[in-house]
């Protein structure tokens, strides 16, 4: 559905006004971030991109730790291209997403060995770098190198939706939203990574998804869904679907010594490339009817793991097994069971081991 868009709201004069309305409020309200230069501060290209790639489905409270500990490690993106890959992922480990982790450290070899360590500063030639997409891009470029650009996440929609009391529901007017944020942000060229921060930070802090505190908003006397009342009630968003339900097994195969196998996940499979239980085959409504080839003299328990996942929900029931002589490679490796919670385990993992301790 078309939004209502006032005539008054189609002048340059009044998207130049929401504009300047916008960065006044986030000259004084501005949130305080680890990756975000301050005012004194010349934004870093490479803080900027290791934010924006972990912030990818994931919030600022989660990342927070994560981005602290990797620019610790790995100061530079030199650092970060030179670090083994299991490192990385090791590092990652419960951040979920592990494809984002094997992008990042593709990425940084990328930018440390073909541009001398130096980002792109167009959302041209961001676009074409792994991991990074329209969003990442257009936001990257205009926070660290303050290029026009059309930075649109959650938050900014929000605030697009109240704005000009968009009717129609989520996720089906995105294009619509973004077309509607573009006409405002390509309308000038000054503070250009100020104005999508100033965006973002007010879709988190005052046009937030229950209570809007529509008193404090810096554009509430031109908000059309305050002015109709109606700015709790938006955005409004379609029905969710049930989630599929998989099933299958994870097996808890220890040693003599108290050493548990574990298993390195195919690049393709979920959780690729990290170290986990091994597992069986996860199906689609149904348990699998064979254990892999490589476990056997398998008993069950009546522990039963369940995880989400953004696309379907895993229901794993723990076995104790054997493993099969000759089995230890590339993709197998023991550990002894006092040293995993040192390996990285991906959360689904840490639930089990939890478990049988």
């Amino acid at each position: 559905m078309t939004a209502a868009v006032k005539n008054n709201k189609s002048s340059d004069d009044n998207f130049h006004n929401f504009r300047k309305k916008i960065l006044r409020w986030y000259d004084k309200h501005q949130r305080t971030l680890p990756w975000r230069a301050t005012k004194e501060q010349k934004s870093n290209p490479y803080h900027v991109w290791l934010s924006e790639v972990m912030l990818q489905q994931t919030t600022v409270i989660t990342v927070g730790p994560y981005f602290e500990r990797f620019i610790t490690k790995w100061p530079t993106i030199h650092d970060l291209a030179h670090a083994p890959q299991d490192d990385v992922m090791h590092e990652w480990a419960g951040l979920g997403y592990y494809a984002r982790a094997r992008n990042l450290h593709k990425c940084a070899q990328i930018v440390s060995n073909e541009y001398n360590g130096k980002f792109p500063d167009t959302q041209e030639e961001l676009i074409k770098l792994p991991g990074i997409g329209d969003y990442s891009s257009n936001s990257i470029a205009a926070i660290a190198f303050n290029k026009p650009a059309n930075v649109v996440d959650g938050n900014v929609e929000r605030v697009m939706v109240r704005y000009y009391a968009v009717q129609g529901a989520l996720p089906d007017n995105k294009k619509q939203l973004k077309e509607l944020a573009g006409v405002i942000a390509w309308g000038e060229i000054k503070r250009s990574g100020d104005y999508a921060q100033a965006l973002m930070d007010l879709g988190a802090t005052i046009c937030t998804p229950k209570n809007p505190k529509c008193s404090l908003c810096p554009l509430k006397s031109d908000c059309q869904a305050k002015e109709q009342g109606i700015a709790a009630d938006l955005p409004k968003k379609k029905p969710k679907k049930a989630k599929p339900q998989k099933y299958g097994y994870v097996y808890w195969v220890s040693d003599a010594e108290d050493n548990i196998l574990l298993e390195r996940r195919g690049e393709k499979e979920m959780l690729g490339g990290m170290l986990g239980l091994p597992t069986s085959e996860w199906i689609l409504g149904a348990k699998p009817e064979k254990h892999p080839n490589h476990v056997k003299h398998t008993k069950p328990l009546d522990l039963v793991i369940k995880h989400s996942f953004t696309h379907f929900d895993l229901h794993l029931n723990i076995i104790t097994a054997q493993s099969r002589a000759n089995i230890q490679g590339n993709k197998m490796v023991w550990l002894n069971r006092k040293k995993l919670s040192q390996a990285g385990l991906p959360t689904l993992f840490k639930k089990v081991v939890k478990l049988m301790k």
